[in-house]
């Protein structure tokens, strides 16, 4: 028999930990799968900025389980398998996963996303050989060596700079002109002699016997290929959405983003979405709590008052 919740939150990230603590603060039932992996893609990052109260930055391994012992407190329950279906069921949503299902009024959605993967020979092979998508993990490990970071956007020049923290010398391949993002990671990549950026550039195979060795890489103006010496590679070349769930339930746009209103509102009555996962989302951990509070808040005026938004 399917348990009944008010509200069940898929996503176990920075959105849905936030989604959490709000919707049960204002009184309302409410279960959260976090997908197995709770903090998400922030579990892995050492230092978040832009987060108001944490001037010096904070770790997602910090904030992402503070944000759980609040909600647990104000009586979430947590599980910690990911939701393998959503479906409607006569008015209200089953959601259900490999052990148990859940009956929810209303949902919110925080599946967020997922990193895009290297499409080229030596990626798959020499994963966790050398492929890595942490830098707080394997850093310790790759210490006074040489590692690839390929992407130049916020992701890449975060962990670029975690990295050099440990490594002799990180390079960065970026496919355009040169890096892209937040002014304050460009301005410390380049006062970071460890830190070489190589713009126009992008990785062609990954090479070596029981580990990485190398990285063929190729100019994408000239054409001319080299191999770099390396012993590791970090793939930061963009975000892939976890949506795929709720398809054919809510309109997509056509990066497979969830849309939206500015409530968080999607098209499906019950149901809102929240973090990088919905249309628009700057990708900030600051935005994603500040969608799972508006979220929250519109949940909450569909549960008790019926609202919701025009069609």
């Amino acid at each position: 028999m399917s348990r009944e919740f008010d509200v069940v939150i898929v996503g176990g990230g920075l959105a849905g930990l936030s989604a959490a603590v709000t919707v049960a603060r204002l009184g309302h039932s409410t279960a959260l799968l976090t997908g197995g992996v709770l903090g998400g893609e922030l579990i892995k990052i050492e230092k978040i900025e832009g987060v108001p109260g944490h001037a010096e930055g904070v770790p997602g391994y910090d904030l992402c389980p503070i944000t759980q012992e609040q909600a647990e407190e104000y009586g979430v329950e947590f599980a910690d398998l990911p939701a393998t279906s959503i479906t409607a069921q006569g008015g209200t949503w089953l959601v259900e996963t490999d052990a148990d299902s859940y009956l929810a009024r209303s949902l919110v959605i925080a599946s967020g996303t997922s990193m895009a993967k290297l499409d080229i020979p030596g990626f798959d092979r020499f994963q966790g050989k050398g492929v890595s998508e942490c830098a707080s993990c394997d850093a310790p490990l790759l210490r006074n060596k040489v590692a690839i970071v390929a992407g130049g956007g916020d992701s890449a020049m975060q962990e670029a700079l975690v990295l050099a923290d440990h490594l002799d010398k990180v390079i960065m391949v970026v496919r355009g002109d040169g890096l892209s993002g937040q002014a304050a990671y460009r301005n410390s990549i380049a006062a970071n002699p460890k830190i070489e950026v190589r713009p126009h550039t992008e990785p062609t195979e990954i090479i070596g016997d029981d580990s990485v060795s190398h990285v063929r890489v190729k100019n994408t103006v000239s054409g001319a290929e080299e191999e770099i010496e390396t012993d590791a590679i970090f793939s930061f070349i963009g975000l892939v959405p976890n949506s795929e769930i709720v398809s054919q339930l809510v309109d997509l746009d056509d990066s497979g983003r969830i849309e939206v209103d500015v409530a968080m509102r999607t098209t499906a009555k019950g149901i809102c979405a929240a973090g990088n996962i919905r249309q628009g989302s700057p990708h900030r951990a600051a935005s994603a709590m500040g969608d799972a509070a508006t979220a929250a808040i519109a949940i909450d005026k569909f549960l008790t008052l019926g609202e919701w938004r025009a069609t």
